[in-house]
């Protein structure tokens, strides 16, 4: 099935230049999710006169956030667009409360962690596995915006 990690999806985006504000909110999402990482997905296979069909799907994405915060997301999460301006995700999101400047290179590590469902039946049998682990990382830089007031 060649189940792999979701590909992070992330605004701030995770590029040189591009920098996030404390209190601004953070949307992370599943990009381009297709059947290899977030499914659903099915495939049989034969040996011995015996067959066994799968069927795996992306069951939640858990989203270290790097400031020891996880937020857990159970779809794909909504892309980010600038028509959006400062409202918050309406499904998978995070607000920083401090600035990455403490981080190595300046920014935080942003991991996705995919806990995948695989239900199978065969031969009379059937059963569910869960395959957990299989992670993306980005880095993300959160600045602070410094007002005077006179």
């Amino acid at each position: 099935m060649k189940l792999t990690a979701i590909n992070i999806g992330i605004a701030p985006k995770a590029e040189d230049g591009s920098v996030g504000l404390v209190g601004m909110p953070v949307w992370m999402w599943a990009a381009n999710p297709g059947e290899h990482t977030w499914g659903p997905i099915t495939a049989s296979a034969t040996a011995g006169g015996i067959t066994v069909t799968a069927a795996a799907r992306v069951h939640k994405v858990t989203w270290d956030m790097g400031d020891g915060t996880k937020v857990t997301c159970t779809k794909p999460g909504t892309p980010y667009k600038p028509a959006y301006g400062s409202k918050k995700s309406p499904d998978c999101g995070h607000v920083y409360t401090t600035s990455s400047s403490s981080k190595a290179d300046h920014k935080f590590a942003v991991t996705a962690t995919s806990e995948w469902v695989i239900e199978w039946e065969g031969a009379g049998q059937m059963g569910t596995i869960r395959l957990n682990g299989l992670v993306r990382e980005a880095q993300i830089a959160i600045g602070e915006a410094q007002v005077l007031v006179q």
